[in-house]
Parts: C-alpha cells; structure tokens; sequence
C-alpha cells in the first residue's frame, strides 16, 4: 500500500511523533501496518550501533578523567531509549522506501536476472542483502547509496531531524548529567586520620558542550548509514516477494 493521500500522511507522521517523542510502543505496530510491511521485513531492527559508538567516545573524550568509564556509562544509560527509537524510526523509514522504490526495484531484477536464471529466484531466502561478489551488484549498490547522499545533501532532511530530536530529548539529559553522577567515595588515611571524601569533580561546560556535540557527531552518520542500509534490504525484500 503506496501512501497516496494527506490525511494517511499526517496519521504515519503523528504515529512517528507519538513513538519518538512519547514512547508509544504501539504506535509502531499501527505503522507497520499502515505501511503494508509487517509481513515482509526480513529485519525488524537495526543493528543499533550508536549507543556503543558514544559509549565508546564519550570514555575517550575524557580521557583526562578518573571517572571516565562512570560518565560514559551515564550518558549511555539516560539516553539509550531515546537512540534507539530514533534507529528504529530510521530503518523502517529506510525500508519503506527502497521497498516502494519501483525503479531500482526492476533494475535490481533486470540485474539479477543477467546473473541467475530466474527458477533460482524461488530459492533465495536471501539476495543480495549483506554482501556480493558481483560487481555489477555492488556499482548499483553504490550508485544508490549515492543518489541517497546526494539527496540529503540537498534537503539536509535526516540532519535536520536529528538535531531536531536531540535538542528536545537529548540535550537536556546531557546539560543535567552532574545532577545524575554518583560520585565514588574514597577512603584514605592521613596522619592516622580516617579520611572520606568523594573522588571525581564535575563536569564543566566546555566537557558538556563536548559530549553533546560528539553525540550529534555519531547519530549524523550512523543514522544516515542505518538508512542507506535499510533501504537496500527493501529493495531486495520486494525483488524476491515478487517470486
């Protein structure tokens, strides 16, 4: 089912809203439905990269800091859900589209059926999903995944939306973080004297201005990726459910 009328838009559009911004599980599954892909989606979820990515980034920014490992868990764990329903939202936006693009649907199969003869489509569990030998495959692969950054690079759409999504959601968790750290006791003695005190300082602005700016950094670029990489699964999903 092709969404061909306003009214269906601004339904998906304020299900998506009411996901991303309210947690509404079940405004997902209406989606799904809406869009006509429940049944046909060989990956339900993306790979959801980029919590570990800034796990990873954040402990390197700082460096510097003996609590490094206790704030990069922190960010991670306040703002973990808030990512992956952006991931989520992306790939299946991302399905949807290669999955509905007749155009590079039918070269893939004029394609295809230069490779196989077309009986062995009806084999296929897979096509050409995660990899192939083929070159002819991959300069199609790469001219599309081209024409999708050349797209953003016009309209800027998936950028704008992220910052958008972040400084609602993210940025406020990341700007609240020193109220959200448990500070570590360390206990030490000092001239025979029994000595607690608590280990580590806050963060400054200049830090937070940095991991916030990493995590815009990383969604950019990880989101734009989990797109492409959709998109080219829904490709070839509807090449074989037409086998």
């Amino acid at each position: 089912m092709v969404l061909a009328n306003e009214s269906l838009y601004n339904i998906c559009e304020g299900l998506k809203h009411k996901f991303l911004y309210k947690n509404d599980i079940n405004s997902i599954h209406i989606l799904l439905n809406l869009y006509d892909l429940e049944n046909n989606l060989t990956c339900v979820s993306p790979k959801y990269i980029s919590t570990n990515d800034i796990k990873r980034r954040v402990r390197r920014l700082l460096l510097h800091r003996m609590d490094r490992d206790l704030v990069s868990n922190k960010v991670t764990m306040l703002i973990h859900d808030d990512i992956d329903r952006l991931e989520l939202n992306f790939h299946l936006e991302g399905y949807k589209n290669g999955y509905y693009d007749n155009k590079s649907v039918n070269t893939l199969e004029d394609l295809t059926i230069s490779l196989y003869p077309i009986e062995k489509f009806y084999e296929f569990n897979y096509l050409f999903h995660y990899n192939s030998s083929y070159k002819l495959i991959n300069n199609f692969k790469e001219k599309y995944f081209d024409c999708i950054d050349d797209d953003e690079h016009e309209t800027n759409r998936i950028d704008l939306f992220i910052k958008s999504y972040v400084e609602e959601l993210i940025k406020p968790k990341i700007y609240r973080l020193n109220e959200n750290l448990d500070k570590q006791l360390k206990f030490e003695f000092i001239d025979d004297d029994f000595i607690i005190k608590e280990e580590g300082t806050f963060l400054t602005i200049k830090e937070l201005n940095e991991i916030y700016s990493l995590i815009v950094e990383i969604l950019g670029k990880n989101i734009t990726e989990i797109y492409k990489n959709a998109s080219w699964f829904g490709i070839n999903d509807r090449l074989l459910n037409r086998y």
